[in-house]
């Protein structure tokens, strides 16, 4: 269990007040000078030995990406672009920071955009987040005030932060998406290479990071790499901010350390599975994203990017969704189907088409109205859109449903022999 001590976000309920004052209080901009006084070099060495990977759902070391950025400069603005159109279903973090702990964001906005030679940042932010804008550009105002930003701020390093307020197309969490859309283009992800590293927002370098990846990146560097290193496991370092929803008694975002077992998580922090631990049906461990990990694997299993992938699974951005037994898990992956076929940006021909199709089969598999071949029928198709389009969000759609097929087929099965055993006593032939 994390000690209060080791915690980053010490706002995350709103039990103190989110202003510069206060925030100040809790050791928000504390030596921020001396920060960027360590130099860039060592900032980008500091961040890789920390461990820290991205919080956003890839879990991508952030050192490495942020040391992708060009050294020398060639005439272009660098820019750091932050993405806060947190749509992912389940997913409630960002949030928190925003309307909670603004300024340790800012702060982390400050320095991260000088360890990668930015003068100028973006925080693009999710179109359903109305007050979250509106405390966000608040403490903005606050800090240019307070000379933390802008030119001629009191850390020595001009600096500017927009927002931009999206209007709600979930495919825009899309790093290249993102861009284009702050560019005023059409929401759709770009090909790459090029990578926006060197060819990003208006054709200039650029660096897209989370919420939660930029927020804790200060406190790393006031207590040190080894200390962030220390928590969690290897390579799976640090604390992470966890969303507990559904089944449960208490749903609730907490900040926790790395690799916390999930049922510790679960009954510790959101007063456990609703019925008991023995009515847990299943987990879907890191946003709707991911495939669901059934009740048989949940007992002893560690919340973190290795352990999750060792059960085909993944952390995602560690919305944790809870399902007892009572939950119709055939209806349920259907309506996260449903939503991905409603989210494509309809660019590439896999997504567009194979989105809506996954969906159909799966409407009719609830009722059991199908065939047991279209279950495998069905798998084909999924891993015919998986890894076949410019984004992620193909295999957003499909490994939900590769997760339904693997662990709950004779669910589906089940449902098919109940509706085509009448007709067969009947003499009737089974669709």
């Amino acid at each position: 269990m994390l000690e209060d001590k080791d915690r980053i976000f010490t706002n995350l309920y709103g039990l103190h007040d989110w202003r510069l004052e206060d925030a100040r209080r809790r050791g928000a901009w504390d030596g921020t000078k001396a920060l960027l006084e360590k130099g860039r070099d060592s900032i980008l060495e500091e961040v890789k030995a920390s461990g820290l990977r991205g919080r956003g759902g890839a879990g991508f070391p952030t050192g490495v990406k942020w040391s992708f950025m060009p050294k020398e400069n060639d005439g272009r603005p660098h820019y750091l672009v932050v993405n806060a159109d947190e749509s992912e279903p389940g997913t409630c973090k960002d949030r928190e920071i925003m309307r909670h702990d603004p300024h340790i964001l800012l702060e982390g906005c400050l320095v991260a955009g000088f360890a990668m030679g930015a003068h100028t940042c973006y925080i693009y932010i999710r179109g359903e987040y109305i007050r979250e804008r509106e405390i966000l550009q608040a403490a903005i105002d606050e800090a240019y005030e307070a000379k933390l930003i802008g030119r001629d701020n009191v850390h020595g390093w001009d600096y500017d932060i927009y927002i931009h307020h999206g209007a709600g197309a979930y495919i825009c969490g899309e790093e290249t998406a993102l861009l284009e859309s702050l560019e005023g283009k059409k929401g759709q992800p770009r090909l790459k290479p090029p990578f926006p590293a060197n060819v990003g927002l208006w054709g200039a370098p650029t660096t897209v990071n989370n919420v939660e990846s930029v927020a804790v990146v200060p406190e790393i560097l006031r207590r040190g790499s080894a200390w962030f290193a220390q928590l969690g496991r290897p390579n799976n370092t640090g604390t992470k901010l966890f969303c507990i929803s559904g089944h449960v008694e208490e749903p609730c975002t907490v900040e926790e350390e790395m690799s916390i077992p999930l049922r510790e998580l679960v009954e510790r922090h959101a007063g456990g599975v609703r019925g008991g631990w023995d009515n847990l049906l299943a987990v879907i461990p890191g946003g709707s994203s991911v495939p669901l990990v059934p009740h048989w694997h949940c007992d002893d299993l560690l919340m973190d990017f290795d352990a999750l992938k060792d059960v085909q699974s993944g952390l995602g951005t560690a919305a944790v969704i809870v399902m007892d037994k009572s939950t119709d898990i055939v209806a349920a992956i259907a309506r996260i189907a449903y939503f991905y076929k409603h989210e494509s940006c309809g660019q590439c021909t896999p997504c567009r088409e194979g989105t809506g199709w996954m969906w159909r089969v799966l409407t009719r598999m609830i009722e059991g109205n199908a065939t047991k071949r279209e279950i495998d029928l069905l798998y084909d198709v999924t891993k015919q859109v998986e890894g076949h389009t410019i984004c992620a969000l193909g295999d957003a759609a499909a490994w939900p449903i590769q997760g339904l097929i693997r662990h709950f087929r004779d669910e589906i099965e089940g449902r098919i022999e109940a509706v085509s055993r009448p007709a067969e006593t009947t003499g009737i032939a089974a669709e």
